[in-house]
């Protein structure tokens, strides 16, 4: 496989970023020496963030964040997540993030250098997977084969990874930047939520088609939510890798950026110094000396030929299970049909984003016997599995079914992402997989109303939540979406609750950010706020209006009149104990949110 010149060869083992062997050595002497008491903790924290190791909310507890560049693993890369889940995560689970990453929690530090060891066997890494870097890149589950692609953007994106880590500029800068590539105007990764996006596009110039990509900056979700504007329109592939060292260099060196850490990402600068003040500056540092003759690093291009590895259609096989009706509903929603006749895109639902040892191993099997042996994880915290053929779809859904991975409704309104909240973060304020459950279930079961679920522009919707503001359940981009709070007892105490967020949009290049009607919800109402919410849009919709349509032509006070008697709340007494307690826990809630570590 070549795309101009590109001369990458493919490796048995496809791996975009593998740790050296002295990151890892020099890891656990720190830890050692921190144990010991000779590095102060300060000091130790900086060190240990670029490599993935992230302090939680329980004491000596490290959350260990693989870094999985567009969501892209094999699978015996899933096999070895596996294997530290069982020997080393307390929970015995991984959790798939909105980032494509994978998160172990509860790890002690020493277990952290061990896990380095197994991941490295299989060209995997935490590197700069946390702290002030270039973050996870993030991309389409469809990358490579996505059937409106404008290119196969997985080379570049390889090419970007490896560029930016291990830079003396891009460990330390004021922030953490978060990159994402999408394959075409589609926009299929959300690149305006980002601070950094990249759209693959393509021109034609004097009879050849030249490949380049769109890039947006200054995206971002949190307190102050900005959608990213456009730097350039078209940057040819092989100078998008320079201009976006220009990006990088410009905000690294703003020195008002580093005196409050609140403040300091690059949508900031870009909301307070305008885009053509930024684009200025990008372009005098392309003038710079670093920047002559710069090298396009084409032998740092990712390379990884998938459809080598594809299992070939069995024609002496038919497919099986038409008269299945539980198969034929997960496949209505779960399987798509690739433009190569007889192999299909299968998509598996892992609610919460979290996968046991046994799921993780198992999925590797399968990968390896249905499909190409690659897995993609998904910012909507599923996986997709490419180049399934159609023989092999029914003894597919029933190996996911001995997995406990068989539920459909892929990207339904059912289909619900939050971060791990008060289970683990620092930041967080309310028990966010919590909720995820309790809106579920109030959702598949809403007292007999079976008519809700059924209205195919309710069942399209999408329900997301973070734990606090900043967004990590991607809860601005939600249908309808949450970010944890708290309410004051009227006689003492304090009550977990979420503030809610309505005709948010991610889909389709339409990218909105929800409306946020005033006041706050107790958590134990939130599941009954939500089909309050679906009741009064399936009551007042105009024919064929989306949930997003509807939010916006009402604006925000409907919505405020709809959930207002569900922020009242009454004395701690024993009938009233349970709005007093989060989802999962047996003690009275106490707002308890730590610093955390993202912007050390």
């Amino acid at each position: 496989m070549s795309t101009g010149t590109e001369t990458t060869q493919r490796s048995e083992l496809p791996s975009i970023l593998q740790y050296k062997v002295e990151e890892i050595e020099e890891y656990e002497d720190r830890v050692g020496s921190f144990r010991d008491g000779d590095i102060p903790e300060d000091e130790f924290m900086s060190f240990r963030l670029r490599l993935g190791v992230y302090g939680q909310r329980q004491p000596d507890a490290q959350m260990f964040r693989v870094k999985i560049p567009g969501g892209l693993l094999h699978a015996d890369q899933l096999d070895a997540i596996g294997e530290i889940a069982e020997k080393y995560a307390p929970l015995r689970k991984g959790h798939i993030t909105t980032r494509e990453n994978i998160q172990l929690h509860h790890l002690q530090l020493e277990a952290a250098g061990e896990s380095m060891h197994i991941l490295h066997a299989v060209g995997l890494s935490t590197k700069e997977a946390c702290g002030n870097s270039v973050r996870n890149v993030t991309a389409c589950p469809m990358v490579g084969v996505d059937p409106q692609q404008a290119f196969d953007v997985q080379p570049y994106m390889g090419q970007f990874v490896r560029t930016f880590v291990r830079r003396d500029f891009t460990f330390h800068m004021p922030r953490k930047i978060k990159p994402a590539f999408s394959c075409g105007d589609h926009d299929c990764a959300t690149t305006p939520m980002h601070d950094l996006g990249y759209i693959a596009r393509t021109r034609e110039i004097d009879g050849e088609v030249q490949k380049g990509f769109k890039i947006v900056v200054g995206g971002g979700t949190s307190i102050q939510p900005l959608l990213a504007e456009t730097l350039y329109e078209f940057v040819p592939v092989d100078e998008f890798l320079r201009v976006t060292e220009a990006v990088l260099r410009v905000f690294n060196r703003t020195a008002w950026l580093r005196r409050n850490k609140m403040k300091a990402r690059i949508k900031v600068l870009i909301h307070k110094e305008g885009m053509d003040s930024f684009r200025t500056q990008v372009e005098e540092e392309l003038k710079e000396d670093w920047a002559q003759d710069y090298d396009p690093r084409h032998e740092l291009l990712f390379i990884d030929e998938e459809e080598a590895d594809a299992p070939e259609l069995p024609s002496h096989l038919k497919p099986r299970g038409s008269d299945d009706s539980s198969f034929q509903e997960w496949k209505s929603t779960n399987v798509m049909a690739q433009d190569q006749a007889g192999y299909n895109f299968v998509s598996v639902t892992v609610p919460l984003g979290d996968l046991s040892p046994e799921q993780f191993r198992g999925l590797a099997d399968i990968s390896r016997r249905h499909a190409s042996s690659r897995v993609r994880m998904t910012p909507e915290q599923n996986l997709m599995m490419r180049w399934v053929p159609d023989a092999y779809l029914y003894d597919f859904y029933q190996d996911l079914q001995g997995l406990g991975l068989d539920d459909g409704g892929l990207d339904e309104i059912t289909d619900m992402t939050s971060c791990p909240g008060t289970d683990s973060c620092k930041l967080g304020i309310t028990s966010s997989m919590g909720l995820n459950k309790a809106i579920r279930d109030a959702v598949k079961n809403p007292n007999g109303e079976s008519s809700l679920l059924e209205d195919p522009l309710i069942k399209q919707m999408h329900v997301k939540m973070s734990g606090c503001p900043n967004g990590c359940g991607r809860h601005h981009v939600a249908d309808i979406g949450f970010h944890g709070a708290f309410i004051k007892g009227p006689g003492g105490g304090q009550i977990p609750a979420y503030e809610v967020f309505v005709g948010g949009s991610y889909e389709d290049a339409d990218v909105r950010y929800g409306i946020r009607p005033r006041g706050k919800i107790p958590a134990k109402r939130v599941p009954e706020a939500v089909l309050t919410l679906l009741r009064f849009y399936k009551e007042n919709r105009q024919e064929g209006e989306y949930f997003k349509d509807f939010s916006a032509r009402l604006g925000r006070e409907p919505f405020e009149e709809v959930v207002k008697g569900l922020g009242d709340v009454e004395r701690l007494t024993k009938d009233t104990l349970d709005m007093y307690m989060d989802y999962d826990k047996d003690v009275l809630y106490i707002m308890e949110r730590g610093e955390g570590e993202c912007a050390t």
